[in-house]
């Protein structure tokens, strides 16, 4: 196999799911012997120099104060010219828009075949990002055609699948599940030492952790209003949040007007894998009550290092997740999280027992996702020669220049605000 070309409009020095899912891939194919090169937007400051790939970074357009993103040219004529000169057997995007358009113009270069994975509800991120009705609508089509063009789409869980039909996608998905690079095991006690001895966790009273975005959309404000309600009841507890994210402040304030601050710890972003395990060892439970996220990576991480989730029910996050067995399922309000908590916090062997059988049932490694990845990457690519797959030419142009006018649109409004 030639070199597998991975697309992602976000890559390092930004942090989320989806850059830990490229990186991981990238990494493990790169390891497994397979040739890869990745295709991401210029960020500035960014230092590709240590990875063992060709990162090749496209112009970009900087919202990191409107939505934390920089936004790719996927247009970029000697972006295309470069990437279209590799000797590439397969196209893997791991975003719908800017991504997939630039795999979409190599495809037409390259004739190889052209893989989505759609990790999450771009459609949120889209009504979040932008106000203008015609833009949003403009934006969804641009996302359904998109995802529509590609040779195969992979879903990171059923709920991704059944989000991107919801918005009239009709083709058919392949659910290929992230892991987590964390091992299963818990961190040594010294690590964990380390990484929180400063701050103020009583023995023996439960703490309880949030690792993400700072979004509202992560179901922020339903963990501090249950907060609030255990310390009406005179129940201590530590809450711990790790993330950044542009509500940061507005949930620092909220938690404030609650009366929340001896209580709850902000931590802001954490770097190294080994202080994360080390607080996912040092908690009782993770709680992760987001109808957003359609696969929620951090529930696994929880589970590597032996800890249980609260979930919401019926969320993608509580996909394989048994209540009562290896996590607890609720109802998306407070209410229903406070009295969850009240029930178990008193509970220490209970709690990690859950752990204990999260780690055992629902963990998944990046070698065991990315090994199912590497076996799907050959059937795609021999029913692309072989024309099962029917090859599909020609962009639309409408599509093309309204994504060109949004792009400028946007421009227009970084510069305006600078």
């Amino acid at each position: 196999m030639n070199e597998i070309c991975l697309l992602s409009d976000a890559f390092p020095p930004i942090i989320d799911g989806v850059v830990n899912a490229v990186t991981n891939y990238a990494d493990i194919l790169t390891r497994d012997g397979y040739p890869v090169v990745t295709a991401v937007p210029d960020y500035a400051g960014a230092d590709d120099s240590g990875y063992p790939y060709p990162v090749i970074r496209y112009p970009s357009l900087d919202f990191r104060r409107s939505i934390g993103y920089t936004v790719g040219n996927p247009f970029n004529i000697s972006t295309i010219y470069e990437i279209s000169r590799r000797d590439i057997s397969l196209l893997h995007s791991h975003c719908p828009f800017a991504s997939t358009y630039l795999g979409r113009s190599l495809r037409e270069k390259l004739d190889v075949p052209l893989v989505l994975t759609y990790h999450t509800k771009y459609d949120l991120d889209i009504s979040n990002a932008v106000r203008s009705k015609l833009l949003q609508e403009g934006a969804l089509y641009a996302l359904v055609e998109n995802v529509s063009a590609c040779d195969e789409l992979w879903v990171v869980s059923n709920g991704a699948g059944e989000n991107i039909q919801s918005l009239g996608y009709e083709g058919d998905y392949i659910v290929m599940e992230n892991g987590v690079d964390l091992p299963r095991a818990r961190a040594d006690e010294s690590q964990v030492q380390a990484a929180t001895a400063s701050l103020d966790l009583p023995e023996g009273v439960p703490v309880f952790l949030f690792v993400g975005r700072m979004m509202w959309y992560k179901g922020i404000q339903l963990i501090l209003d249950a907060m609030a309600a255990l310390k009406s009841n005179h129940l201590d507890f530590r809450m711990v949040f790790i993330g950044t994210g542009t509500d940061a402040e507005a949930i620092r304030e909220y938690a404030a007007s609650l009366l929340l601050m001896d209580k709850v710890i902000f931590l802001g972003a954490l770097r190294g894998r080994d202080v994360l395990a080390a607080w996912y060892t040092r908690a009782d439970l993770f709680l992760f009550p987001s109808t957003f996220d359609t696969n929620g990576l951090v529930v696994r991480e929880a589970a590597a290092c032996g800890l249980a989730s609260v979930l919401v029910r019926g969320s993608c996050a509580a996909e394989g997740v048994t209540d009562g067995a290896d996590g607890l399922l609720i109802s998306e309000n407070a209410a229903s999280l406070s009295v969850c908590l009240a029930r178990i916090m008193d509970h220490p062997k209970a709690m990690r027992k859950l752990g204990e059988n999260a780690a055992e049932n629902i963990y998944i490694s990046w070698d065991d996702a990315v090994k199912k990845a590497e076996e799907r990457y050959q059937i795609v690519i021999d029913n692309y020669r072989s024309g099962k797959i029917r090859k599909r030419t020609g962009l639309a142009h409408g599509l093309f220049s309204f994504s060109s006018d949004l792009l400028n649109a946007y421009e227009s409004i970084i510069k305006g605000r600078s």
